[in-house]
């Protein structure tokens, strides 16, 4: 990890506390000590990684997970192959249980192959285990998913939803920087990545300030934590962030959701359709279409339409579940003739 990296805004917290608004809807990440420290997986893991797999091994029953796998020598980073055309690990469904068996068999390997499981739905994989490790979220209905490995490195990515990351096992390190910097970031591929989301291309552990030379901007805006066992980190939307497992046997549990309906598509379909429609335009029907968007989209306040008869505003609107289902057919016959 670079030195001199701002730390992250800290609260400590209550165990179980309901967390308020200000904290949900932060606009800033900020750590939350020992926020699930009353947990029984935290305190199970506190004792020992093997009281921590006798503990989740009570409420597996057969379920399946994606899990990757990679040899020694990649320093845990899940992360693309040398030519882009494929990845340095690779993937099969297994049983829980058994990911569970190859962490317990290299907790003492000095040089261990790196195991890892990411976005696993919590209820679907270890059922009832909510009901003794969860959160009051309010009237939030969050996605609760389980991470799981040894010691890894998750290259900075953004997610669309907020995200409470709570560690049960381990310890985690995480480096996060703003959405501003995604000039600085050096992002891969957008269509083809490691676990859906792009990637900074940046090694953080030695990264080549020769070859990315911007990336030195990023870190005078980074923040970074490293949580224990029982630690919280509200990670805002859009907001990149680094995470290092920094033991052999980690485990994180996190919420997920959106400050936004559900029947909302994701504004990644819009990035898409604007590669294919506005990107390659010349300059100056570039820049008017920019002014249409930032009129009718990034700085809207409701009221471009007033001036139009209400049964005549169509999409102009305000959208409901009902309209976005019209919209979204319009689209898909714009698409498909």
């Amino acid at each position: 990890m670079p030195p001199n990296v701002a730390a992250i805004a800290e609260i400590t917290c209550e165990c179980g506390q309901t967390l308020p608004d200000e904290i949900l809807a932060s606009p800033v990440p900020l750590v939350l000590r020992g926020l699930v420290a009353h947990w029984p997986l935290v305190r199970a893991a506190r004792r020992s990684p093997r009281v921590a797999d006798a503990y989740l091994r009570r409420f597996h029953r057969d379920a399946t997970v994606l899990a990757s796998h990679s040899p020694p020598g990649t320093d845990g980073r899940i992360f693309y192959n040398d030519d882009l055309s494929g990845f340095n690990f690779s993937s099969q469904m297994v049983r829980f249980d058994r990911v569970l068996d190859a962490l317990a068999a290299h907790l003492d390997d000095p040089q261990p192959p790196t195991l890892y499981v990411g976005s696993t739905t919590v209820d679907t994989c270890l059922p009832g285990m909510r009901a003794e490790n969860d959160l009051d979220f309010g009237e939030r209905d969050p996605l609760a998913s389980l991470w799981i490995g040894n010691r890894t490195r998750i290259p900075a990515h953004y997610d669309v939803p907020d995200n409470l990351a709570c560690v049960a096992a381990g310890r985690r390190r995480f480096t996060l920087f703003p959405p501003e910097q995604l000039k600085n970031l050096y992002v891969g591929p957008l269509d083809f990545t490691p676990a859906g989301q792009s990637v900074s291309m940046v090694d953080l552990a030695q990264p080549d300030l020769a070859r990315f030379p911007l990336f030195a901007e990023a870190l005078a805006h980074a923040q970074s934590a490293t949580l224990e066992a029982g630690d919280a980190l509200f990670i805002p939307s859009m907001w990149w962030h680094h995470v290092e497992g920094l033991e052999a046997f980690n485990m994180l549990i996190n919420y997920w959701w959106r400050q936004s309906p559900a029947w909302m598509d994701t504004p990644f379909n819009a990035l898409l359709l604007g590669l294919m429609t506005m990107r390659d335009l010349p300059p100056a029907q570039r820049a008017a279409w920019q002014e249409i968007f930032r009129h009718y989209v990034f700085e809207s306040d409701g009221g471009e339409a007033r001036h139009v008869a209400h049964g005549a505003r169509g999409v102009l609107a305000p959208l409901d579940e009902a309209g976005a289902r019209m919209l979204r057919a319009q689209l898909l016959n714009r698409l498909n003739r």
